[in-house]
């Protein structure tokens, strides 16, 4: 890499960094090309993503931003991994670390808060961002539903019984 190509990496990484929900970070060693593919592309997927970077330009890029406190894990080959939903990269990296045991979570950062390689795996365990809005929506939905059918019911009552009357009128 040239001077000029660090710089704007460091900027674009420090960029990361600031903007993230969740940070992760892993030794990678050993892992096959074709593995780190796979990795990237159901990260991707998820909506995050996978970097490798020099550790000396990822410390430097981690200056001036919440997640300082990982700068101790750049020890090694480290992969960053990240994403805007806090609960996404921590949870592809875990369910990628189960399948393949040559990926091993140091750590990460959410916001201002260092994570441990054990509260990485206990953050992989929550929903998503998503799955607790559409529980929300469906906790929300569930009392207006019953509502509805209390305030239906004694109309479908009273209909009920106007068509009892109706038929008992037609056989009499």
């Amino acid at each position: 890499m040239e001077r000029a190509e660090k710089r704007e990496f460091v900027t674009e990484l420090n960029e990361v960094f600031k903007a993230s929900g969740s940070v992760v970070v892993a030794h990678y060693a050993g892992v096959t090309v074709a593995q780190m593919n796979d990795f990237r592309s159901k990260m991707r997927a998820a909506g995050g993503t996978v970097k490798v970077a020099k550790n000396r330009l990822a410390k430097i890029a981690l200056q001036g931003t919440e997640a300082e406190g990982i700068t101790d894990l750049f020890k090694g080959q480290t992969l960053i991994a990240y994403s805007n939903d806090p609960i996404v990269a921590p949870k592809v990296v875990m369910d990628f670390a189960k399948t393949n045991d040559k990926i091993v979570v140091l750590g990460g950062a959410m916001g201002t808060t260092t994570l441990s390689a054990d509260a990485v795996k206990s953050l992989a365990t929550l929903p998503s961002l998503d799955e607790l809005r559409a529980k929300l929506v469906g906790m929300i939905q569930t009392p207006a539903t019953r509502i509805a059918g209390v305030v239906a019911a004694p109309a479908a009552q009273l209909a009920r019984v106007f068509a009892a009357y109706a038929k008992k009128d037609e056989a009499a």
